[in-house]
């Protein structure tokens, strides 16, 4: 078989990965920056931007592709599954209506509400801003903030975190309504959850989901969670499957409601095929939703998909042929701690151009994996872009002892403008955030 992977990221690197396990297949990828691992992987490439669908579709018809697996959310927001279907290439990705689950924040309140589905929250979007300062008085200033549509992962905005009153929320929801901040010029604004967010990723084939383990992933760029929010600086996933503040009924709530959301979407006539993920907050009265997305998780991916003992690409025609209900996943049993590698700046103003050295033998010799982000490659020479660089990813049977070798692994990636958020994975900040959740519930 043929199979196309879209988007050049390490996330991208991770699926890649997943393809070239499975066996008698051939690999193509289109991607805008060229991704030194996805280029040594791939039988072919094709640099282009990820959002040109002509051309993409084009390539894919040249190359007699069979299956396409789509990563990142731009290009599933204006239809790409859509127009490969057209033409009679299968995608293991969702179309764009599907798609608005992520895409547009609030179609999917919207969608939660008509289904009644669990683990919702307060919420009402505003075009004018002081409407929107009513609402935030009755929350009593204790919300998130959220433009509409796409922004990187980059465009929330919380009280306590990023506001401290009414007023400063204010000129963020005035910011984004003036600029269209997301696309639009509206904001979503929810009541804040309070606990812990993990992440749930799973299959979908538009009726039945097989749920990966949980994932907590680190927005934050600084250690102990402090700085500006990021796409992701790091996650780690547990050998049970599940978080240590997390329980099995806690992580099975969280599995029911993505399987209800499924329905939802065959229901409303948007058949939802391809890698989904719930990005959920644990509180005291179970997980609430934060937002869904219609992929994987970046850097969530690289946490469960290394843990396949199942024949991917034969899983992603299940999800394509709609007889997921016939498999059983099989995972290798072990924890996982991913770190990624940034530029100095990251999150204000990255440092472009700047060398990293990458021993790529003495990572593979601690048992790590490496995955490839936004750089570029000249001369066996890494350089920095203005996004994240690198994603090293430990894996043992104990969390303690996958961040340790995660940890040794960074010892063989060098660079003079290069940042590391070191604590992910640690036992300090894992107490941490156990001691948080028996705080919430009162033990």
């Amino acid at each position: 078989m043929n199979i196309l992977v879209v988007g050049g990221g390490a996330r991208e690197h991770a699926i890649c990965n997943a393809v070239k396990n499975s066996n008698n297949i051939q690999l193509f990828s289109v991607m805008s920056n060229i991704n030194p691992g996805i280029k040594e992987l791939c039988k072919d490439f094709y640099q282009e931007k990820e959002t040109n669908i002509k051309k993409i579709v084009n390539y894919a018809k040249s190359k007699k592709i069979d299956i396409v697996i789509i990563g990142p959310e731009a290009p599933l927001e204006i239809g790409i599954v859509n127009e490969l279907n057209n033409v009679g290439i299968g995608a293991c990705s969702p179309t764009k209506e599907a798609a608005r689950i992520e895409t547009d924040k609030e179609w999917m309140r919207n969608l939660l509400k008509k289904y009644n589905i669990p683990g919702q929250l307060e919420c009402k979007t505003f075009t004018d801003v002081e409407k929107a300062r009513i609402f935030i008085e009755k929350l009593n200033c204790e919300v998130a903030l959220k433009p509409i549509g796409l922004t990187g992962g980059k465009g929330v905005r919380v009280s306590g975190d990023h506001f401290d009153n009414i007023n400063e929320a204010l000129i963020y929801v005035k910011q984004v309504i003036e600029n269209s901040i997301g696309g639009e010029s509206k904001i979503l604004i929810e009541e804040k959850a309070i606990g812990e967010e993990f992440t749930l990723q799973a299959f979908s084939d538009g009726n039945t989901i097989l749920p990966l383990p949980a994932v907590q992933d680190h927005k934050r760029l600084l250690p102990e969670d402090k700085g500006p929010n990021t796409g992701g600086m790091g996650s780690y996933s547990c050998e049970n499957g599940l978080l240590p503040f997390l329980s099995k009924s806690e992580y099975e709530e969280g599995a029911a409601i993505l399987q209800k959301i499924v329905e939802s979407l065959n229901k409303e006539g948007c058949k939802y095929i391809g890698p989904i993920y719930g990005q959920f907050m644990l509180t005291t009265d179970g997980p609430k939703i934060i937002e869904i997305n219609a992929r994987f998780g970046d850097p969530e991916a690289m946490n469960v998909l290394p843990l396949l003992e199942s024949d991917f690409i034969d899983i992603c025609k299940s999800m394509i042929d709609g007889n997921l209900n016939t498999k059983k996943l099989k995972l290798k049993k072990k924890s996982t701690v991913c770190k990624y590698v940034v530029p100095e700046g990251y999150g204000f103003k990255s440092m472009i151009g700047e060398d990293i050295f990458v021993d790529e033998e003495g990572i593979k010799s601690t048992g790590s994996i490496l995955f490839y982000a936004s750089v570029n490659k000249d001369n066996n020479l890494v350089k920095t872009t203005s996004s994240r660089s690198l994603a090293v990813v430990g894996i043992s049977e104990t969390l303690n002892n996958a961040e340790n070798i995660c940890e040794k692994a960074l010892e063989y990636i060098k660079g003079d403008h290069i940042f590391i958020r070191h604590d992910i994975g640690k036992s300090h900040l894992i107490q941490k955030r156990i001691n948080h959740m028996i705080e919430l519930r009162g033990m």
